[in-house]
């Protein structure tokens, strides 16, 4: 595999495609990087209405064939299926640069709100708006679920049952269990798929090698932790929520489970994968070197994948027990995602605004075809409004939050339980 491998780096797959430059076709894709919204389904779309239908750069058969590695393979499908996309027009570099070009745009935006995030976080408007989006989020990842079950589940019954045991798990236990979610792709290639073969173990193997890779100071764990997160983004870029959650909150504590939802949020008001979301992650943590290091290893796995499992595609692609194994996952990885709604939503929506604000986004969603920025926007507007009615004047708001003593303007009013340290409030 390593020969042909090279073989094809260099000297990409023939075409029958009108010729166009790599400069032309790499910023194709930093401009959908950029300006592309509604998670990797809607990426796939524009991709193929614009390079294989309007522009015609890409063949029909090789956006099928990218389409399929990334559907089989784990990682980010839209951004797996951009690298393969850049791979057959100008081979590994092609690669390359399609990779960095399309998840730049998004990187840096999220690099700017991280930062934002983290200056203004303690203000009480930013809190108001957060107040508000962390609900839609629920609301909007509950739409995603829904859609997601309908299309890789169908009517199969064991698929669902898959399903249900991760769906079950993660909302008790708050983490995704990574041998269940594994066992899940084991027990659909049992039942359709038996005997095994030897695809089916190496993929098994490339899993139990990804979870034992060690980890060296911060950086270095900010990166492991990411690369081994984004072998278990099957289906959707939200596969890795709930994986993260456990990880990221209750494992390591690097994020509180509002910052987590806040995280989620970030990711969903900005274009391109969903799973940029780890760069708000990495820089509240280490800064704008954390975001780096997290993006680069959910990112960097992806790329190799592509790279590795190209040229051999055809030779794999059709294997039985490979496709049951990944049907498996998957459904392992949309129950996950339906049990983390839960999990969040417990985090999220506490009261009858956030309550009404999550249920909205779902009915808004269901009905219509809005755009998530757009939902995410009017309910920021929304939380900021309501934050602002219940205290909005900030030194009340200073006032409400002390549980010892009244205080007033000017002077301190004797606490009504000493004893008790009273605290000169000035406006």
């Amino acid at each position: 595999m390593e020969t042909t491998a090279k073989k094809y780096a260099q000297e990409p797959p023939p075409r029958s495609t009108p010729e166009v430059s790599l400069l032309h076709f790499t910023s194709y894709f930093l401009w959908l990087g950029a300006v592309g919204f509604g998670g990797p389904i809607a990426l796939a779309g524009h991709m193929q209405q614009d390079l294989v239908d309007h522009r015609g750069w890409v063949s029909k058969q090789d956006y099928v064939d990218g389409l399929a590695l990334a559907q089989l393979a784990p990682g980010p499908l839209a951004a797996q299926l951009a690298i393969y996309l850049g791979y057959v027009r100008a081979g590994i570099l092609g690669a390359t640069l399609v990779g960095i070009a399309f998840v730049l745009p998004s990187f840096l935006m999220v690099l700017a709100l991280s930062a934002a995030y983290v200056r203004y976080a303690g203000l009480a408007w930013m809190q108001g708006m957060f107040y508000g989006i962390g609900a839609a989020v629920i609301g909007i990842i509950a739409r995603s679920a829904f859609k997601l079950t309908k299309l890789t589940l169908g009517k199969d019954k064991l698929l669902w049952g898959i399903f249900a045991v991760l769906a079950v798990s993660t909302a008790w236990t708050s983490r995704e269990i990574i041998w269940l979610f594994l066992l899940g792709g084991v027990v659909a290639v049992l039942v359709k798929a038996y005997p095994l073969r030897a695809q089916a173990g190496s993929t098994s193997r490339m899993f139990l090698v990804a979870l034992s890779l060690p980890a060296v100071g911060t950086l270095g764990e900010i990166f492991i932790y990411f690369a081994k997160a984004g072998m278990f983004v099957f289906g959707s870029g939200l596969a890795v929520v709930p994986f993260l959650y456990g990880g990221v909150v209750e494992g390591h504590h690097w994020l509180t489970p509002q910052q987590f939802v806040d995280a989620v949020a970030v990711a969903m008001i900005t274009p391109g994968p969903v799973v940029i979301t780890v760069a708000f992650i990495g820089y509240i943590v280490a800064g704008w070197m954390g975001a780096t290091a997290a993006a680069l290893g959910i990112f960097l796995p992806v790329y190799l994948v592509v790279i590795v499992l190209a040229p051999s595609y055809q030779r794999w692609a059709r294997n039985p027990q490979l496709n049951a194994f990944v049907r498996g996952v998957t459904a392992g990885a949309t129950g996950a995602i339906a049990g983390a709604v839960i999990v969040l939503a417990r985090r999220s929506i506490y009261d009858v605004p956030t309550l009404v604000i999550g249920a909205l986004s779902l009915a808004i969603l269901s009905r219509w075809k809005v755009p998530e920025p757009v939902i995410i926007a009017v309910a920021a507007a929304a939380g900021l409004a309501l934050h602002h009615a219940e205290s909005p004047d900030p030194v009340f708001r200073q006032v409400l939050k002390s549980s010892v003593c009244h205080l007033s303007f000017v002077k301190v009013v004797p606490c009504l339980k000493p004893p008790c340290k009273p605290t000169l409030l000035l406006p």
